[in-house]
C-alpha cells in the first residue's frame, strides 16, 4: 500500500502550524495576534485538530526533557557577537530532531492516538469499537460502500459490528485484513506485523501478491516480517495475545528486541541496545511492562541485562 501523499492545503496548514506554534510559545505576540490566532482556528475544524497535535508532541518533548535533571536545569548561557541567527537555526534543528524523535508525522496524519502508557478506547460511528493499546495510532475513512481503517503504529484490537454491505478492513503496512467476523488484534512491530483472530474469521491480502489470499480462524495467527514473507498460521491463546490490555506480555521464546518494543510504549523514550546482539536473545514469560522497573528488573534475572536511564533513553546492556 503506498503512502498518501499530502495535499496541497494539508502541507499549508503544517506550516500555518509551525508558524502558530512558535509565535504561541515566544510570548511576545500581540492582542492582534492572538485574535488572529484564534481566527485561523475557526476557519477549519482540521486547523485545530492539526495545531493540538503538534502541542502534544511538543508536550511529549517537554515531559522527556524534565525527566532528566540534567536537561532540566540546563540554562543556555547568553550568544554573543551577533550569534542569535545561529542560536535559532540551533533551535529549528532541535525542534526538528525531537518531532522526529517522537514521532511527530504520525501525529499530524492520525485520527485516534494513545499516549505512552494510555490505553484508548474508540467507538466509531457505526458501533465498532478499537481499543488502542499504549503508543498506537490510527486513522479510519468511512463511507457509504466501506469502512477502512489504517494502523500506522503499535497495537489495536478491534471489535466489528456487523454491516454486510460496508465491508471493514484495517491496513498495515501493505496487507489488508477484512473482517469475516467479529473481533481480531493487530500488533505493528518493527521487525514483524502479527495478525491474532479472537472470535470468527478474517481474510488478508496484499496488493504486492494479488493471489496471496490467507483465511484466518478463530485462535489464529500469523505474521508477515519486514521483508513482506508471511510466516505459518498457529494456534494462539486468546488470553495472551490480549495481555496488554491488563498492562502485561506474555511471551514465548521471543527476541528482546520485542520485549523492547513494548517496554518503549510505556514511557515518554526509546529503549537502546548497547550491542544490537542483544536485541536476538530470546526471553520467556509474563512481564508487568506497564511498570518499566519491573520489567527491567524481570529482564536482569531472566537474562542478566543490565539497565542505564538518561533522561527519555532507557540503553540495555
Amino acid at each position: 500500500m503506498q503512502k498518501r501523499r499530502l495535499t496541497r492545503t494539508e502541507r499549508k496548514r503544517h506550516l500555518e502550524v509551525a508558524d502558530w506554534l512558535l509565535r504561541n510559545r515566544s510570548g511576545a505576540g500581540t492582542a492582534d495576534d492572538r485574535q488572529a490566532f484564534v481566527t485561523w482556528l475557526d476557519q477549519a475544524p482540521e486547523n485545530r485538530a492539526a495545531y493540538e497535535a503538534a502541542e502534544r508532541v511538543m508536550g511529549e518533548a517537554s515531559l522527556a526533557i524534565k525527566s532528566d535533571p540534567a536537561l532540566e536545569t540546563f540554562r543556555a548561557v547568553p550568544a554573543r557577537h551577533g550569534r542569535k541567527a545561529a542560536g535559532i537555526v540551533g533551535l529549528l534543528a532541535l525542534c526538528a530532531f525531537l518531532f522526529t524523535f517522537f514521532d511527530g508525522r504520525v501525529y499530524f496524519e492520525a485520527d485516534a492516538i494513545s499516549g505512552p502508557g494510555e490505553v484508548r478506547e474508540i467507538a466509531l460511528e457505526d458501533g465498532s469499537k478499537v481499543l488502542l493499546n499504549a503508543s498506537s495510532a490510527i486513522v479510519y475513512d468511512y463511507s457509504d460502500s466501506r469502512r477502512t481503517l489504517r494502523l500506522l503504529r503499535g497495537q489495536a484490537h478491534f471489535d466489528v459490528a456487523r454491516d454486510p454491505g460496508r465491508p471493514f478492513t484495517v491496513e498495515v503496512g501493505d496487507v489488508r485484513v477484512t473482517a469475516l467476523g467479529t473481533a481480531f488484534d493487530i500488533r505493528k512491530g518493527k521487525k514483524a506485523t502479527s495478525i491474532a483472530v479472537l472470535h470468527n474469521a478474517v481474510m488478508l491480502e496484499t496488493p504486492s501478491d494479488p493471489g496471496l489470499r490467507i483465511r484466518l480462524d478463530e485462535g489464529e495467527l500469523v505474521s508477515q516480517s519486514a521483508s513482506g514473507r508471511f510466516g505459518g498460521i498457529s494456534k494462539v491463546d486468546p488470553a495472551s495475545v490480549l495481555a496488554w490490555r491488563r498492562g502485561q506480555l506474555v511471551v514465548d521464546n521471543a527476541d528482546l528486541a520485542q520485549v523492547a518494543e513494548e517496554i518503549e510504549r510505556r514511557f515518554y523514550g526509546h529503549v537502546l541496545f548497547a550491542d544490537r546482539s542483544l536485541g536476538d536473545r530470546k526471553v520467556s514469560g509474563t512481564l508487568v511492562v506497564s511498570e518499566t522497573d519491573a520489567a527491567l528488573n524481570f529482564l536482569e534475572q531472566a537474562l542478566g541485562v543490565k539497565s542505564i536511564k538518561a533522561g527519555p533513553l532507557i540503553v540495555l546492556y
